[in-house]
């Protein structure tokens, strides 16, 4: 019996999980979206979000935790057929993938299924992203207020409007004097 054991096993050895869920979160973290199966990409991204909120620390000791959990893959391109290093992905992880995140507490990826499915196994597809930083931002700005909350923020404003109505009212009244004032005084002159 599995008492309590966590994790799916997908046909693979221990040593053979760990390498490929290293593998598929480095290449996550270079790429930024990697397409897998929807079982693959439910083991991978905790993984993944734990490394990004590690990396949020920006520390000395962080960056070793996430080396020795992940490895320091260098990130290469081909550019007129010649492979040029472009960084590591834990670099690129610490230096934008962490400053991208800072103000957000958590779901740093998603899943998206595709309507494809693998010809050998008829597996479920899926997209394993990150999530952009245009999205964070949009997120907070729709950031939802308690009940409690919103009803005090109502009467902030009607006692604003009040205010502004009653200042409204006194300018008036005081330029109203002020015509009344004008107009007696040229009355006065006229006799």
């Amino acid at each position: 019996m599995r008492h309590r054991v966590a994790g799916r096993r997908l046909g693979r050895t221990m040593e053979h999980r760990l390498a490929m869920r290293r593998n598929m979160v480095a290449s996550l973290f270079q790429h930024e979206t990697i397409s897998t199966t929807i079982e693959k990409a439910k083991e991978v991204k905790p993984f993944a979000e734990k490394l990004i909120t590690l990396a949020k620390k920006g520390t000395l000791p962080a960056r070793r935790r996430a080396i020795a959990q992940l490895g320091n893959r260098d990130i290469v391109d081909y550019e007129d057929g010649k492979a040029v290093r472009k960084g590591t992905v834990v670099g690129k992880l610490f230096s934008e993938l962490g400053p991208r995140y800072l103000d957000r507490p958590g779901g740093y990826t998603r899943i998206i299924r595709l309507s494809l499915r693998r010809l050998g196994d008829n597996g479920q597809l899926v997209l394993l992203q990150l999530i952009a930083a245009e999205e964070s931002s949009k997120k907070q700005m729709r950031k939802r207020r308690s009940r409690k909350k919103a009803k005090e923020a109502i009467k902030v404003e009607e006692i604003a409007k009040d205010q502004a109505m009653i200042e409204a009212e006194e300018t008036e009244q005081a330029e109203e004097a002020a015509e009344t004032e004008e107009a007696k005084d040229q009355t006065g002159q006229t006799q």
